[in-house]
């Protein structure tokens, strides 16, 4: 009797631990309840059970609001607003305005136009939006910097029906031109005229063939990230960015007149002393001091 008595005292204390342990984990690396909060918020955790909810929480927020100035010309307008356009290259907009960028520049549809240092393509593709089928657009990068960083993007880019109208040139930055690209209407180079410099570039001999490529009128548009008056080249490799009185110095030497500058993109609260790189910048990307410089060939 007193066997059976102790026995059944087991049995109830047992039955009380199990209904009062917590649910455990499963296999499917679902978190417990309680826990669920603070792993979305880490970001940690994977498997099917989580894997849904934590994609959400990692995916990145839509591109800043970025609506052109009401006097930028309806095909460039449209370029932007394009609903093929990646989202990649909407979140860089907000902070390029290119709107107001191309539209001082004069780009517009049936023109000829070479962009040197074309990179992953961002704004080659707006520039064979905008020429549109009548025009035509040269695409130039070295074969370092596509090897480096830029031969699978800018591929990706140029299989894009949009790019029909492009042709991509492969030369050095200051032999940039093919035989054909001829009495251009424009040529540009944004945010890598600095890069000249870690490429050892004669940039004499490169806007010399601007000028060369360029018809009567043609407008040569040069946007950079501002360094320190008076330094030079000296924060050219440290810090991406160049002394805007020495690109004005370098490009009328070539024979070109200075048309224009616009303030578009400046910002006087940028201390110029920090990395504008697009991966050394971060969350300052798109928020250094630029200058915008249209000049002509006369």
């Amino acid at each position: 009797m007193k066997f059976v008595l102790a026995s059944l005292l087991v049995l109830a204390c047992a039955c009380k631990k199990d209904k009062e342990a917590p649910p455990a984990t499963t296999t499917t690396g679902s978190a417990t309840p309680g826990s669920g909060s603070s792993m979305m918020a880490t970001g940690s955790g994977s498997g099917s059970g989580s894997g849904s909810s934590m994609a959400g929480s990692a995916e990145q927020p839509p591109p800043a609001p970025y609506t052109p100035a009401a006097d930028v010309p309806a095909p460039i307008k449209d370029a932007i607003a394009a609903p093929d356009r990646s989202e990649a290259d909407r979140r860089l907009d907000a902070g390029r305005k290119p709107g107001e960028t191309l539209a001082f520049f004069g780009i517009a549809p049936g023109q000829k136009v070479e962009e040197l240092f074309a990179g992953g393509g961002y704004t080659t593709e707006l520039l064979a939006r905008i020429v549109g089928d009548k025009g035509h657009v040269y695409a130039e990068n070295t074969t370092e910097v596509l090897d480096k960083f830029a031969r699978k993007p800018w591929t990706e880019r140029a299989a894009k029906p949009v790019m029909k109208n492009v042709t991509s040139v492969e030369r050095p930055i200051d032999d940039p031109f093919p035989a054909e690209a001829k009495n251009l209407d424009a040529v540009i180079i944004v945010l890598n005229y600095h890069d000249t410099v870690w490429m050892k570039a004669d940039r004499g001999k490169m806007n010399k063939a601007v000028w060369k490529a360029l018809k009567k009128g043609g407008v040569y548009g040069i946007i950079d990230s501002s360094a320190t008056k008076g330094s030079g080249t000296k924060d050219s490799e440290t810090l991406h960015r160049i002394d805007e009185d020495l690109v004005k110095k370098e490009v009328t030497a070539a024979g070109f007149k200075l048309a224009g500058e616009s303030d578009v993109l400046r910002n006087p609260d940028d201390k110029r002393d920090w990395n504008s790189s697009p991966k050394a910048a971060g969350n300052k990307r798109g928020t250094s001091d630029r200058f915008v410089l249209k000049f002509k060939k006369a």
